[in-house]
């Protein structure tokens, strides 16, 4: 067996922009019909979804059907014991770029630097799991560490403090921009696209250009979506699953009975 190469990773590198789609209702059939559509990358949510490990496997195993689209699983949490064992286990089951939420200080970012490495890098465990092929791969430990993925997730105001140091942080990957988190820190709660987030938006992907780090941001607006590819992002989710569902079957039924209260549910939210 041969440890998998990271296309993600490998196209970040290359600075080729990856379209993405976010992937919240955890289900297999809807895993399938999203990775079907050929996106380069389908975020597995594990921070607003109740997704867990076991989840991310089966969801994993699935994407993996469709060799043009790879999985990337954001995990509730990254930091402290709890933190560490969840990057353990999804790396284990063979989730190898892995989003991580709410990271505020270059220390954090080093911390999960190292939860992705094995040693004398870092300090993820040892085991015969899936990702090594049950220690079939006996090269896997040797070789993990340039193909794992770490995606460090920016929004809040001590974050955005601290963006140059977190984007400098050797084995990071990419930052990415959280809108509305983002935009509730600095008081524009629903309104992610407010004039003075643009702006402090902007100024992020410079900052985390400057460090030589791909850049990343989800938008929901195809025309805001365009300009961000325009100003430099590298992977950006333009849709997800929940609201392209919320649109469609809203859209629908005010087709047939009129304007209807559910419609106004289709409002473009971002993560």
């Amino acid at each position: 067996m041969q440890t998998p190469i990271n296309p993600f990773k490998k196209a970040l590198a290359e600075k080729r922009t990856q379209y993405g789609l976010w992937h919240s209702l955890l289900g297999p059939l809807n895993t399938e019909i999203c990775a079907a559509a050929g996106y380069d990358w389908l975020l597995l949510d594990g921070e607003h979804t109740p997704n867990d490990p076991l989840n991310a496997l089966q969801q994993g195993q699935i994407v993996a059907g469709y060799p043009a689209t790879h999985a990337i699983a954001r995990i509730p949490m990254g930091h402290g014991y709890i933190g560490q064992s969840l990057i353990k286990q999804y790396l284990d089951v063979g989730i190898q770029t892995l989003l991580v939420p709410m990271v505020d200080t270059p220390e954090q970012a080093r911390e999960l630097v190292r939860c992705m490495r094995y040693p004398p890098h870092g300090i993820r465990g040892m085991a015969a799991t899936r990702a090594s092929g049950w220690g079939r791969n006996a090269a896997y430990a040797k070789e993990a560490n340039e193909q794992v993925c770490l995606l460090v997730q920016v929004e809040t105001r001590e974050g955005m403090r601290n963006l140059d140091a977190i984007a400098a942080t050797e084995g990071v990957d990419g930052v990415f921009i959280g809108p509305s988190d983002l935009s509730a820190a600095f008081g524009h709660v629903g309104d992610p696209w407010h004039p003075e987030m643009q702006e402090m938006i902007a100024d992020a992907f410079r900052r985390i250009q400057a460090a030589g780090k791909a850049v990343g941001i989800l938008t929901l607006d195809e025309t805001l979506a365009k300009q961000h590819v325009e100003m430099g992002a590298t992977f950006i989710a333009v849709g997800t699953d929940s609201n392209l569902m919320v649109k469609a079957t809203s859209g629908l039924l005010a087709r047939f009975k009129g304007s209807a209260p559910a419609a106004q549910a289709a409002k473009p939210q971002n993560y």
